[in-house]
C-alpha cells in the first residue's frame, strides 16, 4: 500500500508543478475582484467546486452553486468558475454560454486548451492531466491513477492552493474562516 500512496502522490505532484503559476495568479485576482461567484462542475469535478464555493464563502465572499435552489442569477458583473477536464461537458456548455450572452467573466479549470469551453472562457488554468474521457493527455503524459482522478485530485489542491493566496491577500485567518462555519450540523 505505501508504494501505491507513493505512486499517487508523485503523480499529483508532478502535474500540479506544471501549472502554469501566472495562469494561477490571474485566477486569484479574478476571485479577489469578484463581488459575486459562481461555481459549476458535473461527477467529481462538480465536488471539487462544491469545495471552492465553501473556502470562499468561509473568506466572505459572496458565492453561489449552479443548480442549488437557492442560486440567483447570473449577471454581467459576476464570475463563472467551471470545473471540466475535458472542456466539452454539455451541461456546462450550455451554461457558458449563456454566461457569455449575459457578459459574466468566465474562468476555465481545464486539460483542454482547445476545447469548446476553452474557447468561451476569458481565462483558462491548464491542469495537464488526462481527463475522464482520454487517458492519455494531449502532451503524451498519462496517470497511474484511473479516468479524471488526476484532474479532480489537482482540481482540489489548486482551489485549496488560491484559497489560502485569498487569506494572505486579504489578511482573513483560519480562525475568522471558522466564524463563518456551518453550524448547525
Amino acid at each position: 500500500m505505501d508504494a501505491v500512496i507513493e505512486q499517487v502522490l508523485a503523480d499529483v505532484k508532478a502535474c500540479v508543478n506544471q501549472v502554469s503559476t501566472e495562469g494561477l495568479l490571474q485566477a486569484g485576482l479574478l476571485l479577489e475582484n469578484s463581488s459575486r461567484i459562481f461555481v459549476a462542475g458535473a461527477g467529481r469535478s462538480g465536488l471539487c467546486m462544491r469545495a471552492l464555493a465553501m473556502r470562499l464563502m468561509h473568506l466572505k465572499k459572496t458565492v453561489f452553486v449552479v443548480g442549488d435552489t437557492t442560486t440567483p442569477g447570473l449577471v454581467a458583473a459576476d464570475l463563472l468558475i467551471l470545473g471540466s477536464g475535458s472542456g466539452q461537458t454539455a451541461s456546462l456548455l450550455l451554461m457558458a454560454e449563456k454566461a457569455r450572452l449575459l457578459g459574466a467573466k468566465i474562468l476555465l479549470f481545464t486539460t483542454d486548451s482547445n476545447s469548446h469551453l476553452a474557447k468561451l472562457a476569458d481565462h483558462l488554468v491548464i491542469i495537464p492531466a488526462p481527463s475522464l474521457k482520454k487517458s492519455i493527455n494531449g502532451d503524451g503524459s498519462a496517470s497511474v491513477q484511473p479516468m479524471g482522478t488526476l484532474f479532480e485530485q489537482a482540481l482540489l489542491i489548486l482551489g485549496d492552493s488560491l484559497t489560502l493566496w485569498l487569506m494572505e491577500r486579504t489578511n482573513v485567518s483560519a480562525m475568522q474562516m471558522l466564524e463563518r462555519h456551518a453550524n448547525l450540523e
